[in-house]
Parts: structure tokens; sequence; C-alpha cells
């Protein structure tokens, strides 16, 4: 059916069958043919036959209007299909935060190469303000920060809302209790991330505001590091829930408080590009498909059950 509904554009355009069949390099019998068939496949008349003229009749114009869209959108995907043809494998470069290259990346880069094997993606990390000017600068195809741009050069589009989780190893202590709050934290020994990114600045807010001083054991700036030394150190930590599958946790022993508080304080992971008109289409294809990818991970992270 879509074939004829592409071939009733090209009747119309060319105001006539004889016409239309000469540009299709198809007989006009067979054509008339294909037309009639499309007409009792919708059920209605899509042209008037006046003499030797057709007229679209209003069902008519519907259909070319809807064959004038599958025409573009055919269009669109033969081009971002060919981005991924050339003979040179495809490369596309992301900017992001240190904080996002632990938590969000791993996942979207794994889905992207499994779904396009030739596809090599480079990253550059930096901080937030540090991926926006690569992105104005058209160093990066485009960025992901933990934080929305304020930036008329830049587009951001918000992707998810991360929070803070307490994490403890199963054997802590303080898991006796049988409900925890902020108060807990205090004098708690705590291994947190390096200072310097969105992540320790949004935990040391969160300590200022409740008026808390737990117990910094260590200091380090790699979440596989900070998970492995929980249990050895005994400490708890705050890490974005993001990052905490539950694979980890199972192969680390570790257990996830939820604490109110923490729950209410978010912070966005935005994508940040420069101006469209810069935009490769295999460029603008993989910020769909980054967008499509955490829209479906935030579906399947709200579904009953998850």
């Amino acid at each position: 059916m879509l074939e004829d509904i592409r071939l009733l554009a090209t009747v119309v355009e060319h105001t006539s069958l004889n016409k239309a069949a000469e540009r299709l390099n198809v007989t006009q019998p067979a054509l008339s043919r294909r037309i009639a068939r499309l007409e009792r496949e919708l059920g209605i008349d899509l042209f008037r036959r006046i003499g030797k003229r057709l007229e679209l009749t209003p069902a008519g114009q519907l259909t070319y209007e809807f064959a004038l869209e599958l025409r573009r959108f055919h269009g669109e995907f033969l081009q971002r299909l060919n981005a991924f043809k050339s003979e040179e494998a495809p490369v596309a470069t992301i900017g992001a935060s240190l904080t996002t290259l632990q938590t969000t990346l791993p996942g979207l880069i794994t889905a992207m190469t499994e779904k396009h094997p030739n596809l090599e993606i480079k990253a550059i990390t930096g901080k937030s303000h540090e991926i926006a000017t690569l992105v104005k600068e058209r160093k990066v195809d485009f960025g992901i920060v933990a934080s929305s741009v304020e930036d008329e050069s830049v587009t951001s589009i918000p992707l998810f809302d991360d929070i803070l989780m307490l994490v403890l190893p199963r054997t802590h202590y303080i898991l006796e209790r049988t409900q925890l709050s902020m108060a807990d934290l205090n004098d708690l020994p705590m291994i947190l991330f390096a200072p310097g990114t969105w992540y320790r600045t949004m935990t040391d807010e969160l300590f200022r505001q409740y008026g808390l001083k737990p117990d910094v054991r260590m200091e380090i700036d790699s979440f596989e590091a900070i998970v492995r030394l929980l249990s050895a150190c005994r400490a708890g930590t705050l890490l974005p829930k993001s990052y905490l599958r539950p694979q980890l946790l199972e192969d680390n022993e570790l257990y996830v408080v939820r604490i109110k508080e923490l729950e209410l304080a978010k912070r966005t992971t935005s994508l940040i590009h420069g101006n469209p008109e810069w935009l490769a289409a295999s460029t603008r294809y993989l910020i769909e498909e980054t967008i499509a990818f955490f829209a479906r991970r935030g579906r399947e992270s709200d579904a009953p059950g998850s």
C-alpha cells in the first residue's frame, strides 16, 4: 500500500496518468490498476475523473499530504543511513563530565556500539562548563553533563533526574536500626568523591544544609574504587542512583538505604549541542538515539518492581 501511495503523489504532481506512467516507466493501464487497487484497499475514492482530467477528492488530498510526509521521512532515513555507509567507520566525539563518564556513558556506549558495530565513539572529559565550551567550539559533536547550560548558543535537552543514595556494606552496624535519617550521617565514617564535580558539590551542600559532619576517611575520584573500599573501611558513601546497578551491589555485598531528604535533592543530566545547522546528519541521528535511549531507561526504572 505504501508504494501505491507514493505512486499517487507522482500522478498528482504530473497532473495525468499518462505523464506519471512515463515518469515511472510503467504502462498507463498498469498505473491505473495500481491506483484502483489503492482505492479498494482504502475503501474510498481518491480521484474524481472529469473527462481526461483527474481531480483529488478530499480523501485524495489527505492521502497526497501523507504521501509527501512519507517521501520526506524516506529521504531523511536514507540520509541518516548513508552516514553509516562510508568506507571509514563513523566517529562520534562525546564530551562528558567526569561523573557522567562513570555513571551515564558506559550504558549508552554499549547500546550504541551494539546497534552500530562500525561506530567509533570517543569521549572527552571535563567540568560541565568546559564541555559547554567544547560544544560551542565544535570540538565535540555533543555533550552530556549533569546540569543544564545557560547559554543561548548551546541547546540543552534534559535526559533524566538523578539523586544521591546512601550505600553501606551489608554488615555495617548502622543497618541494625529500623529507619535511617540524615542525622545518622553525622560522624558516620564515609568515603567521598574528590572535590570539583557536581556530585561532590551536591554532597557538601546537603551536609551544610543539615548541619552534618561525617567522618571523611578518603576522597577518591573513582566510583569503582569507592565501591571496592567500602567493606574494607567499614564506611558508607553517597552515590548517584544512575550508577547503582543491582549486579554492582551484589558483587560488592553492598546495601542501598533510601533516605527521604536525599531523594528530594535532584540533579538533571542534560544533552547539549551547538547550532543545529552545524550538525552532520549522523550526529543528529545519534542525538535522537541518545534521547530515546534515556527515555526508554526512564520508563524501565519507573516500571513496577524495578
